[in-house]
């Protein structure tokens, strides 16, 4: 589990300094949001303060992506794990009903998406070997 969150951590730090400093890059925790609120509003309810979408949804991605790589990033397949992550946060968005532009509006978002979740898989397994 250390592993996993830690290279779920790492994707995130990866993500938010990236989305901060340039601009036409991958906006993954957007469609996080829209997916929360969403969700929530099945059960009649919606975050509607920015700050506190914000925070639950990095808590989720932490969480849920650390679990994901836990359990398939500690394998010999951390590459294969981290590649089919990334392309799952780009393909299935518009299949949920998603906006999916934050991702895959352009290919450079699209192989950039793909590329952070690769390196949460690679970080996962850097630290998994590390404990081991």
């Amino acid at each position: 589990m250390i592993a996993g969150l830690g290279g779920a951590i790492a994707l995130n730090l990866l993500h938010e300094i990236i989305r901060k400093n340039f601009d036409n890059v991958p906006q993954v925790h957007k469609v996080g949001e829209e997916a929360l609120n969403k969700a929530l509003n099945k059960v009649e309810m919606k975050i509607t303060d920015h700050d506190q979408l914000y925070a639950a949804t990095l808590a989720g991605d932490v969480i849920g992506n650390g679990l994901y790589y836990a359990t398939t990033a500690t394998t010999g397949f951390s590459i294969a794990s981290g590649v089919t992550a990334g392309l799952g946060v780009v393909l299935l968005p518009k299949k949920m009903g998603l906006d999916d532009s934050p991702v895959a509006e352009i290919n450079q978002k699209k192989v950039m998406t793909v590329v952070y979740y690769l390196f949460g898989a690679v970080v996962t397994k850097l630290i998994y070997d590390k404990i081991k």
